[in-house]
């Protein structure tokens, strides 16, 4: 395909990617294999099992590693740029008309319907990602044991996952039988497939060590370079400023996708540094789940309403448009730093037995992790501070995970009708 070819469907993409990871990942599958027949089926399960293996958004990951192995740099550029451009205008917009006219009775009427829905989308996650995950005994207990550490004893996300991976990879070497992962079973469908023969995609640089420093300090001046113009505008200790660091922090953990790394924010956004309420927290997964591009575009939201609720001399509209896209750049500057140095290292990276046995135990800990923020979210829509039992929002979310679960509804979809449910109920009464 030519450049340009390829560049009509990337930026198509953008537009149409709904469904999370998983509907974005088949997306491409249907587009890129079967219909176009740009890349083969081994070929695209082998960049797949690559981006798996990296923290942030494993979908946009794969389309900028796509995009690289089609037109080297540029097309990788192309392919997550573009994956993502769409939803942050999306969602900047909707950010904006939720900050300023979410008191409204008709809006709040809206958000009660679809925040029951948003817990419902987190237990299915839970339900589905531990299916995959827990696969061994051992893995049942690292999940366990990561639940109690982030729910009962407040321990740091990252130090979950680091913890989580270091026993996996040990228990792997005294243990294997206890450790080993079941096949992925979207490979092991793969694998049985005769893959066609197509023509042969372009070669790109071999691994070396040139290649791994220009990429490392490419990427150490994007992100310094603003860091400092950052400073020097708005100040060492500005919110701003300590934005910019706590979301790269975050792009380096977020194993196991938006969920997992909606905990952590969690944890320390509205926990320790009050930037935002949990209920703001959760009305952004909402938005979120209703836009095209990848569900980690919650933070976005994050960085955008904790800025407007501290705007810190300059107006409330300035300073969470520049939150939002402090915290979108530091979200995504990492995915592409990942792909670009680690691409020519693909085969070296699938082969590492303890690297994938570390990984099982990491995705392990999401699971408990992701289970911690089923609740907290529950917690505070269906049990809230005010006491009692909210039963409109019990119903609905029960509804909306028997649409999900059972009849594999799709999510904007189910969101949709929830967002209707709560304008019905508010009509009448």
């Amino acid at each position: 395909m030519s450049f340009g070819e390829a560049f009509r469907f990337w930026a198509k993409l953008g537009f149409i990617s709904f469904g999370g990871p998983a509907g974005q990942i088949a997306i491409m599958h249907r587009e890129l294999v079967e219909r176009r027949r740009w890349i083969d089926e081994q070929r695209f399960l082998h960049a797949l099992n690559f981006c798996m293996l990296l923290p942030g958004p494993e979908a946009q990951q794969l389309a900028t590693y796509l995009g690289w192995l089609f037109h080297g740099l540029a097309g990788g550029l192309v392919a997550g740029v573009f994956f993502v451009l769409p939803s942050i205008f999306v969602l900047m917009i909707l950010s904006y008309i939720y900050a300023a006219f979410g008191s409204l009775p008709a809006v709040a009427a809206l958000f009660a319907g679809v925040k029951p829905v948003v817990v419902a989308i987190v237990v299915e996650a839970v339900v589905r990602i531990g299916r995959r995950a827990l696969c061994r005994p051992a893995h049942v207990a690292i999940a366990a044991g990561a639940f109690v550490a982030i729910y009962f004893l407040h321990v740091p996300f990252p130090l979950i996952v680091l913890a989580a991976g270091v026993l996996a990879f040990a228990g792997g070497r005294l243990r294997p039988r206890w450790f080993t992962a079941a096949p992925d079973r979207i490979a092991g469908a793969g694998a049985g497939q005769a893959a066609e023969q197509l023509r042969d995609l372009p070669s790109h640089e071999p691994p070396s060590r040139a290649h791994a420093l220009r990429t490392l300090a490419a990427g150490a001046a994007l992100w310094v370079l603003p860091f400092a113009l950052l400073v020097a505008a708005r100040g060492w200790d500005s919110l701003h400023a300590r934005q910019y660091r706590f979301f790269t922090q975050a792009a380096l953990v977020t194993f196991g996708g938006a969920y997992s790394v909606l905990a952590y924010v969690m944890q320390a956004a509205v926990g320790s540094y009050g930037w935002l309420s949990q209920a703001q927290a959760l009305d952004g997964l909402a938005l979120a789940e209703t836009t095209p591009g990848p569900l980690i575009m919650v933070l976005q939201f994050v960085g955008f309403m904790a800025c407007w609720n501290h705007p810190e001399g300059i107006s409330q509209a300035a300073s969470a448009v520049l939150g939002a896209l402090i915290t979108t750049w530091t979200t995504f500057l990492p995915c592409f730093v990942f792909v670009f140095l680690g691409a020519p290292w693909i085969e070296q990276l699938r082969g590492h037995e303890g690297l994938t046995t570390a990984l099982s135990g990491v995705t392990a800990s999401v699971v408990g992790v992701i289970l911690n923020l089923a609740l907290v979210f529950g917690a505070a829509v269906i049990l809230p501070a005010t006491g009692g039992v909210v039963w409109f929002a019990l119903v609905v979310g029960i509804a909306a995970f028997v649409a999900l679960h059972r009849f594999k509804a799709g999510i904007v979809w189910v969101v949709l009708a929830g967002a209707a449910a709560g304008l019905g109920r508010a009509w009448l009464a």
